[in-house]
């Protein structure tokens, strides 16, 4: 089983980094992504390619006194429901899923001992929670792309979290780890008020606290927000048994109350299955009718991985939302 791995393992490591540094990785995917809600959708096939190459830097360097200073940012290109960089659906102005080719917005920062400071397109203290995201699956989520992340046990909310695409939420954050001790705070500010010489817009205030030990975690994570319905509080265990894994995470919004059970295990050497079902209360979300997006029931996912080698590995996945949507894909993720 892996273990388990947090968002601040790289930007506290580059604390060691002695002289400037320039690295490139990333990694590719592609696939087959049935939706089963693009029959409601004019212009789009219910089965496309799916597919992501994403180009990572990430430059370091350290002082004399051992102050480390860091940047992250990427280049990426995404489709999605035979939406390509970008472009629109033969037929449509709706369409589901737009693709993208872009750079996205840097994240700066300073790392001392096992504390970092960054700015700019920040990771998000809810974000970084472990637990809030599959275990150990090449997507973090079900199949090749996620496939809109139905196993989230956080739904009607927006938080924080690094922008692969976009700018970011440009905001300042602190992260420290000490032990089996991890501790996070973020705070962001957006602009789009009317009122001279103030943003007006929304402002988020995260925290999370993980504290892991041998092959297991317990994590609990909370956002306020100047909007109520993005107010979060987000709790999470799990932990490695040998060749099985187990994960139980709780999320609670202004609109729904969520729990996500997950499972996991290793077949032989070189493959691991994943289940996960999500129970949600969401009274304003109940579907009427199949594929209307309603969040309120039950979904399901199963996930299945198959080490090639090389950094290659073969992915498929199936999920079965709460409005009776359904997704299959299946396809290969490679690193580099």
């Amino acid at each position: 089983m892996k273990k388990v791995l947090f968002a601040t393992t790289a930007l506290i490591a580059t604390a060691s980094v002695a002289a400037a540094d320039v690295r490139m990785s990333g990694y590719g995917r592609f696939g087959l992504d049935y939706n089963s809600a693009n029959k409601l959708v004019a212009g789009v096939s219910d089965t496309n390619i799916t597919s992501r190459l994403r180009l990572q830097f990430d430059m370091t360097t350290e002082t004399d006194s051992g102050i480390g200073f860091n940047a992250r940012f990427r280049l990426q290109s995404e489709s999605r429901d035979g939406l390509v960089n970008g472009g629109s659906n033969p037929g449509t102005t709706t369409g589901s899923t737009t693709g993208t080719t872009a750079a996205n917005g840097a994240r700066f920062g300073v790392t001392y001992g096992g504390l970092a400071v960054n700015v700019g397109n920040i990771i998000g203290a809810v974000e970084n929670a472990p637990g809030l995201y599959t275990t150990g699956t090449r997507s973090a989520g079900t199949g090749i792309d996620g496939m809109g992340f139905h196993s989230l046990a956080i739904k009607g909310a927006a938080w924080d979290a690094y922008s692969s695409g976009g700018n970011g939420s440009n905001g300042i954050e602190a992260l420290y780890s000490v032990g089996g001790f991890t501790g996070h705070v973020s705070y962001s500010q957006r602009n789009g008020g009317t009122v001279l010489g103030t943003a007006g817009g929304e402002d988020r205030t995260g925290i999370m606290v993980t504290y892991s030990f041998s092959d297991y975690y317990v994590t609990a994570a909370a956002q306020s927000s100047s909007v109520a319905a993005n107010d979060i509080t987000f709790v999470a265990a799990g932990g490695d048994f040998g060749a099985f894994g187990a994960r139980i995470a709780y999320g609670e919004t202004d609109s729904d109350e969520s729990i996500t059970l997950e499972g996991n295990m290793d077949i032989g050497a070189a493959s691991n299955i994943l289940v996960w079902v999500n129970s949600n209360d969401a009274p304003t979300s109940v579907s009427t009718t199949k594929s209307d997006g309603g969040r309120d029931g039950t979904s399901f996912g199963i996930n299945y991985q198959y080490d090639l080698g090389g950094g290659a590995t073969f992915v498929a996945g199936y999920v079965d939302e709460a409005d009776d949507d359904n997704q299959f894909q299946a396809g290969v993720y490679f690193s580099f």
